[in-house]
């Protein structure tokens, strides 16, 4: 696998969630498809948190335990949310920026007792984002509005 390859991709598919959040009005961001479901803020707050625990606690191996969800009260706008995106992907990047394409087919061993190849968990984290920006796509369909165009 390419390093490099994935790395763009990666960047591609962030450039397309952020396009993504900036097409939600600030008052849509606690709108909720269905009762129970998260809200949109929620859903961009759990991009960042899965990055964050799974990079960190499953990859980096830096936490000793998954983190707690970010709360929705302390990022009111979509600016908030996207420094925290940007925040937590910088630290994703640095540390696969230091990979080479042979340390992608080393085998890791997680924390929650599950064994991947490194290029699986960084696939895994890319396919997650790809996921929830479809989601957030789907309900700027159900608000009205053209979602993301991939």
């Amino acid at each position: 696998m390419d390093l490099d390859y994935l790395l763009t991709r990666w960047q591609n598919v962030r450039a397309g969630s952020i396009e993504t959040i900036d097409k939600f009005q600030a008052d849509e961001l606690d709108f909720t498809p269905y009762p129970g479901s998260r809200s949109v803020r929620e859903i961009m707050l759990h991009i960042a948190h899965e990055e964050y625990g799974e990079f960190a606690h499953g990859v980096a191996q830096t936490l000793n335990e998954f983190p707690p969800e970010y709360s929705p009260k302390d990022y009111s706008s979509k600016d908030d949310i996207k420094i925290l995106l940007e925040s937590v992907h910088r630290q994703t990047l640095d540390y696969f920026r230091e990979r080479t394409d042979s340390d992608l087919r080393r085998v890791m061993h997680t924390p929650w007792g599950a064994t991947y190849k490194l290029v699986e968990m960084f696939d895994h984290l890319i396919e997650h984002e790809v996921h929830h920006r479809a989601e957030l796509s789907l309900i700027l369909g159900i608000l009205g509005r053209e979602g993301f165009n991939a």
